[in-house]
């Protein structure tokens, strides 16, 4: 019997060999997923950078809920005692920042009150220091005051009027005193007579003599003219001629020089 299956031909499908494109297909896909994964973690996308942000955020408001809900419910589980307990415990840390407020506070009045208390201090020592040396002649002064002209006649003017006229004047609170705009008068000052005039501390002095003076001028005058005062003894005894003048602003440029004490120290306690 003859054989009836059909002799493959060329071109037949039994000749066909199996097409090789599924089998690559499934080993590409993979590889072209891993690909696509990579990129989108190497070089995200906008939408991506977006997403993985509103992740973060969410995430970080979960974790501040849940710590919030912690710290609210930390005296949650205490005990009536307990919470006594804790409530003594910040009162105590209450009052001890008080207490330190009130005791830096009191420190700062302390410090502030010695601060002005030396403030004060060195201006009274500085004033003394000013009027020390105005009444020593160490420093030019101005102020009201009289300007007093002696003037001699045919005789000398002696030693001792002039000597009491200024007297006079220290007495009535003359602060300071000139005489000729040259020599400033001193507590150590020292009147001799001397050809052609006065010696006033070691220099000549020759007529007229003009005395500024530095103080209260109405007193000043007063002190000046009195009965049997240095203006009187100067006119009717020494035949001298005598002026006085008033005036609102007397300058006196002149200064002495400061000697230091050979003997006199500072008492005990100074």
């Amino acid at each position: 019997m003859p054989d009836s299956t059909p002799d493959p031909t060329p071109g037949s499908t039994s000749d066909r060999k199996p097409d090789p494109t599924p089998h690559h297909r499934v080993t590409e896909e993979p590889d072209l997923g891993r690909d696509r994964l990579r990129k989108a973690l190497t070089r995200p996308s906008r939408r991506q950078a977006v997403v993985g942000v509103l992740l973060a955020v969410l995430g970080f408001a979960f974790v501040v809920q849940v710590r919030d809900t912690q710290a609210n419910d930390t005296y949650a589980g205490l005990r009536e005692d307990e919470l006594v307990q804790v409530f003594e415990g910040l009162t105590g840390t209450a009052d001890r920042a008080r207490r330190e407020v009130d005791r830096l506070e009191a420190r700062r009045d302390e410090l502030s009150d010695e601060t002005r208390a030396r403030a004060a201090a060195l201006d009274e020592a500085e004033q003394r220091v000013r009027t020390l040396n105005i009444i020593a002649g160490l420093v030019p002064v101005t102020g009201p005051g009289l300007r007093v002209t002696i003037t001699e006649s045919d005789t000398p003017v002696p030693v001792g009027s002039l000597l009491d006229t200024v007297q006079e004047l220290r007495t009535a609170g003359a602060e300071a005193m000139e005489f000729n705009d040259s020599i400033r008068l001193g507590a150590d000052s020292s009147f001799e007579d001397a050809v052609g005039g006065v010696e006033l501390d070691d220099q000549l002095l020759e007529s007229p003599y003009v005395l500024d003076v530095i103080g209260d001028p109405h007193i000043l005058r007063t002190a000046l003219t009195f009965s049997l005062g240095p203006v009187e003894t100067l006119e009717t005894l020494d035949n001298a001629t005598v002026e006085i003048e008033e005036l609102e602003s007397v300058e006196i440029t002149s200064v002495r020089e400061a000697s230091r004490p050979a003997y006199a120290e500072f008492g005990t306690g100074q």
